[in-house]
């Protein structure tokens, strides 16, 4: 298992935001700068993060980026899921989607669920206060 470079990249970034809480606001420039992503990139996820209510954007003089919440209220589960959508480490916990050709008889389906909720359980109890401590 291992999680996709935007998802690798929105905790780098909102670990960046974090060691801004309580400041002035931050710019997606400023962002890219201080974690060495293109700014492009940034702006993508600045955009998906606002759009899940973990960073609040506003415009104009003095405007710029700041956390939507606390950093102690955000974990790395909700970072992954603004970019990733729900934890869900196989299709067949959607039931929306019904193409697996062994979702008749699989003894094993019932059991990924409870697979699910533990990985989102340990990412739950990763606060962004610890992503964004500076490991020296």
């Amino acid at each position: 298992m291992r999680l996709s470079s935007m998802a690798d990249y929105a905790v780098v970034t909102m670990s960046a935001a974090a060691r801004h809480c309580g400041g002035v606001r931050v710019s997606a420039g400023q962002l890219a700068e201080e974690t060495g992503l293109p700014v492009p990139t940034v702006q993508k996820l600045v955009s998906r993060l606002t759009a899940a209510g973990l960073l609040r954007s506003s415009r104009g003089v003095g405007g710029g980026l700041k956390l939507a919440r606390p950093a102690a209220a955000i974990t790395l589960a909700d970072i992954i899921e603004a970019v990733e959508g729900p934890i869900a480490l196989t299709p067949c916990v959607d039931t929306a989607r019904n193409d697996c050709a062994l979702d008749g008889g699989c003894t094993v389906k019932p059991h990924w669920g409870i697979v699910g909720n533990a990985v989102r359980s340990a990412l739950a109890d990763v606060p962004l206060t610890r992503l964004a401590e500076q490991v020296q």
